[in-house]
């Protein structure tokens, strides 16, 4: 699946503590024309937005584990949801952004999900953010979970749909994702050849903590090349101290960098190159794997 991403990084942050969902609507279609929409995104992989903003995940009131047990449907909203991505500040915008990314992720092109919210100056702006990959579009009636229960599948692929479309930086970079469910052509893989990293976890239980891992490829050139397109969210963002000169590297909001995937992540695909499973905690099991896992590719570099 090749995408072209912005921002997402900032939204995973501060728990997103939404309990319903935000006025999903399906478009009024028929089963032919869903049948064409899912054929077009499977063959023409377009390029969508991806660049979740670190902070959207880090300092949120917009809830995903509240989110699971709703519709995604504005009607099914908690008072809390709502207020969280009607909010005129910019926490509002953070929540708006992120709904933005997990409506991306979870329904059809065919789908779409409205509302509105009003600014300080008492101007209305209406929102309609409409599905891509289709992960979950059955959640416009079905919650992804109950109060003790989870479909930790599907909640496990969204989660690493939108990690892998964070970005420290803000900006569009074109990538290619692939899984298990988001398939790539031949000429995809030959135009993103590098593979970047891996993505996994899940933040929607709402019977588990949440959690978020990404690792790294130590392929040559790889970890180079992410950061020479902005691409920091695997490899860690590098930050220099003013006064001491010191390097740290800082990760992305919740995500916790376990390592290289050539070390924490196995049994990739032979055709496409994405890792089948990585481990969920390498420094508390070395066995306990993570099957729902989003490999991102990146384009090389320009020959000189």
């Amino acid at each position: 699946m090749e995408l072209c991403f912005t921002r997402l990084a900032a939204l995973l942050v501060v728990p997103l503590v939404t309990t319903a969902c935000i006025g999903a609507e399906l478009d009024e279609e028929s089963e032919a024309l869903l049948g064409e929409g899912e054929s077009a995104l499977e063959s023409d992989n377009g390029f969508l937005p991806n660049a979740l903003s670190v902070n959207a995940l880090s300092v949120n009131s917009l809830a995903l584990n509240a989110l699971s047990v709703n519709a995604l449907s504005v009607n099914a909203l908690s008072v809390n949801a709502l207020s969280a991505i009607k909010n005129p500040g910019a926490n509002g915008a953070l929540s708006r952004d992120l709904l933005r990314y997990v409506v991306s992720c979870a329904l059809r092109p065919d789908q779409t999900f409205s509302f509105s919210w009003t600014d300080s100056a008492g101007v209305a702006h209406p929102e309609v953010y409409r599905g891509d990959l289709g992960y979950a579009h059955w959640w416009t009636t079905t919650p992804l979970g109950t109060a003790t229960t989870n479909n930790t599948y599907v909640q496990s692929q969204l989660t690493a749909c939108l990690a892998a479309r964070m970005n420290w930086y803000g900006v569009s970079v074109s990538i290619s994702l692939r899984n298990n469910e988001l398939t790539s052509t031949p000429a995809e893989r030959a135009a993103y050849p590098v593979r970047e990293g891996a993505f996994w976890g899940n933040l929607f239980s709402t019977t588990e903590a949440p959690f978020l891992r990404a690792c790294y490829s130590s392929a040559p050139g790889s970890i180079a090349r992410a950061r020479q397109v902005q691409r920091d969210c695997a490899v860690g963002h590098l930050s220099v101290d003013p006064v001491t000169g010191a390097t740290t590297v800082q990760q992305c909001g919740p995500m916790v960098i376990v390592g290289s995937c050539e070390t924490v992540c196995n049994g990739s695909d032979y055709t496409n190159g994405f890792y089948r499973g990585c481990l969920v905690n390498p420094s508390v099991s070395p066995w306990v794997r993570w099957d729902q896992v989003v490999t991102t590719f990146l384009k090389p570099a320009p020959s000189p």
